[in-house]
């Protein structure tokens, strides 16, 4: 059986918080790209710091305070930075999986008063088609069996022990609270249990 993603390139990427290394990803059937950052040596075996994100464009790269993924994101960066290893699984499922275009949709219902929950049954889509065990293979191409997982999701701590990623502690990563995403924030520790102090 042929594995889902397939290897493509490795190559330098220097940012503000120190040198990564990106390593690209395609997913087969679809040809949809991921990448990993990783920094520092991982063959001693032990678990690594690690964030699996999903792509988001509108906090990753436009800074909106609607969410809370742009300050995760640069969180666990400079968590590895200080570290001096770890790897950040970067996953193209914008909007938990419903694409770009759906969730300008769901931001619109959302400004009309309903909760990200609420627009995406509005809609007609799911409330999270994001595929987590993608990781998995990206984890194996980069030597690594055991992580500590930087993350506030539960379903994601779940997803990757069922898949066979030892997820041997979970890392608190709350950064990003404002005024803009609090009910945001508020309906991720009510409707998915996420662990959240708001």
């Amino acid at each position: 059986m042929n594995k889902p993603l397939k290897f493509v390139a490795s190559c330098r990427l220097p940012t503000e918080w120190g040198v990564f290394t990106m390593h690209g990803f395609e997913e087969s059937p679809g040809g949809q790209e991921h990448i990993a950052l990783t920094m520092g040596d991982f063959s001693d075996g032990k678990p690594v710091l690690a964030r699996v994100h999903s792509e988001c464009l509108t906090g990753d790269a436009l800074f909106s305070q609607k969410c809370d993924c742009g300050p995760q994101l640069q969180a666990a960066m400079q968590a590895i930075q200080k570290e001096g290893r770890g790897v950040i699984v970067y996953l193209r499922q914008e909007g938990r999986g419903i694409g770009l275009i759906n969730k300008i949709r769901a931001y619109q219902l959302q400004d009309q008063g309903l909760d990200t929950v609420e627009a995406n049954v509005a809609l007609g889509l799911p409330v999270d088609a994001r595929d987590f065990t993608l990781a998995k293979h990206m984890f194996e191409y980069l030597g690594i069996s055991e992580i500590r997982l930087l993350t506030n999701n539960p379903r994601k701590v779940e997803v990757l022990q069922n898949a066979g990623i030892h997820v041997s502690e979970h890392v608190p990563l709350q950064v990003g609270l404002n005024s803009e995403n609090q009910s945001y924030l508020h309906t991720k520790a009510e409707k998915f249990g996420h662990w959240l102090d708001v």
